[in-house]
């Protein structure tokens, strides 16, 4: 390597060390502003997200609401405070901004079916037909306790503690059976008694039965209604309502009685039965 390579690249060496002393100052304020602006913006996020916090609890929202709201607001207070961040390091806002749309456009294209439980979940959130805690039965066959309601899922809980989950998309765009809203349930026993009963004399002694229930509510009125004079029986139903709590235990109570009060007054409740004819064609 002779001198006059030597000596251009000692200019071109010095030339980079000036620009980097020139530029040093600006790129460590820059950087510093950059913190600042980080630091003082994740504050003010924190005592944002506190303040709409307290706002919900006063008004009484919905827990699940309550939840995705703040994560809607957590994530868009979040990326407004990231594209702050970058433009005082000197990146072009308008570039970004047309990056970030033609992510969420490509992001959009992938995840169709993800984005229709995402409306899902916004609509059950916004509409309520049903709540946390509730007891719910899907046009899908699948029934429980509403555990959680989250943005893409709802998650339920079977009597056998078994977790359902289920997409969002298919609750909301399906009929739902929600059997605590009203806080009350009524229920309908079907009981066959013998053809030889006296049918007034049955519905007089269960009626007594109800009456007698710690649970039974006596409004509405509770009934005990023939309802079909089946094969081997008539069928007598006896429907009556309680609070959502003690259905289980009302439903089980009023079997049991049931069956004891027709047994000590010797009404029966007879098996399925047919008759056969023989003939001999000789």
């Amino acid at each position: 390597m002779n001198d006059l390579e030597l000596n251009k690249i000692q200019q071109h060496w010095d030339t980079l060390i000036s620009s980097a002393i020139s530029w040093a100052p600006r790129i460590i304020t820059a950087i510093i502003s950059a913190v600042m602006i980080y630091l003082i913006g994740a504050w003010l996020i924190r005592m944002i997200k506190k303040l709409v916090e307290k706002a919900f609890k006063k008004r009484n929202m919905e827990v699940s609401l309550q939840h995705f709201l703040l994560n809607i607001i957590n994530w868009g207070l979040n990326i407004l405070l990231f594209i702050v961040v970058v433009t005082q390091l000197g990146v072009q806002t308008s570039a970004f901004v047309a990056m970030i749309g033609a992510a969420g456009l490509a992001i959009g294209l992938a995840l169709q079916g993800s984005l229709t439980n995402f409306a899902g979940g916004i609509l059950i959130l916004l509409l309520k037909p049903f709540k946390i805690g509730d007891f719910i039965s899907t046009n899908s066959g699948a029934s429980g306790t509403v555990q959680a309601i989250d943005i893409f899922h709802t998650r339920l809980v079977t009597p056998q503690n078994q977790l359902i989950v289920i997409p969002n998309g298919v609750v909301s765009n399906n009929s739902i059976t929600n059997f605590t809203q009203l806080g009350t349930r009524r229920t309908s026993i079907d009981i066959g008694v013998a053809y030889d009963a006296d049918l007034r004399q049955t519905k007089d002694l269960l009626l007594e039965v109800i009456k007698n229930n710690q649970y039974a509510l006596s409004v509405p009125a509770p009934q005990v209604v023939v309802t079909e004079l089946g094969e081997s029986a008539v069928n007598i139903s006896v429907r009556v309502s309680t609070s959502t709590e003690n259905f289980w235990a009302m439903n089980e109570e009023l079997i049991i009685n049931c069956k004891e009060a027709l047994d000590q007054a010797g009404i029966g409740i007879p098996f399925p039965q047919r008759d056969v004819h023989l003939y001999n064609n000789q």
